[in-house]
């Protein structure tokens, strides 16, 4: 799989305690279900923002950034160049996260959750030669 471990990507998910389907989740899966959970979370966020809810939207950025780092230890250190990509990428959205923090700007969000979504759309895209 491009740029992941999938015995990375289950020790990740597992300690995340994202959801049961880990148990029968191929490692391809566990991968979409960390976008997944980090994109819930960053909605979470943008959501309390808007109700200045600051205690709910520092929480949620809190774990938007564990499954981000997750993300990250997921990447497989074989992959080369991607890796060195992926990984700069997941360090800048987990900075803008915590300069959303700072600022209370849900912009910020936003863009991060535009970063996310277009990785996952991506990682989306292989399933097909994944399940080949």
């Amino acid at each position: 799989m491009a740029g992941y471990s999938g015995h990375k990507a289950a020790s990740q998910y597992r300690k995340l305690g994202l959801s049961v389907e880990i148990e029968s989740a191929s490692p391809h899966r566990l991968i979409q279900l960390l976008f997944e959970g980090a994109l819930e979370r960053v909605q979470q966020a943008q959501g309390a923002m808007q109700r200045q809810d600051v205690a709910l939207a520092g929480t949620s950025i809190s774990r938007a950034i564990d499954v981000i780092v997750g993300l990250r230890q997921s990447l497989d250190d074989d992959a080369g160049d991607l890796t060195v990509q992926l990984d700069s990428l997941y360090q800048y959205c987990e900075d803008r996260l915590f300069q959303a923090t700072r600022q209370q700007n849900p912009e910020i969000l936003a863009e991060v959750s535009r970063l996310l979504t277009t990785l996952k759309s991506g990682w989306d895209g292989i399933a097909s030669e994944v399940k080949a």
